[in-house]
């Protein structure tokens, strides 16, 4: 079935009702950098991008993501984002934003924290340490 096929990478994609905040939180606070559609505000859509690692912004005005942790206590995650570096990302972040949940190393091995964009997107930066 493979035949050449490969895939290659995903991007999850975000619907926000201000693309020109959310990508200025990204930049700021987690160092993407942000290339927005069209050329002048208003935007209508946005790819944040950091390495190899890509967000995509959608704009639906007045739109509000619901909450969903209630209906599943050990967590709701919108990208689980695999790094290298997790420690000292860590550090970084957490001197600027709220940390949702603290570095921690898991039982399946990975060491994780979690934030909440301003939106009410759950990201996960994870690293594999032996």
């Amino acid at each position: 079935m493979n035949g050449g096929l490969r895939f290659c990478a995903v991007a999850p994609t975000f619907v926000v009702s201000d693309i020109s905040a959310t990508m200025r939180w990204y930049e700021t606070n987690l160092g993407f950098t942000g290339d927005p559609f069209p050329d002048e505000e208003p935007y209508v859509f946005a790819i944040m991008a950091r390495d190899k690692i890509e967000i995509m912004l959608q704009c639906i005005e007045g739109y509000q993501k619901p909450d969903l942790s209630a209906l599943r206590p050990a967590g709701v995650w919108d990208a689980y984002i695999r790094i290298e570096g997790v420690k000292e990302f860590y550090k970084l972040v957490r001197a600027r934003i709220p940390i949702k949940s603290p570095l921690t190393k898991r039982s399946y091995g990975d060491w994780e924290f979690e934030v909440t964009d301003p939106n009410g997107y759950v990201l996960v930066f994870s690293e594999l340490l032996e």
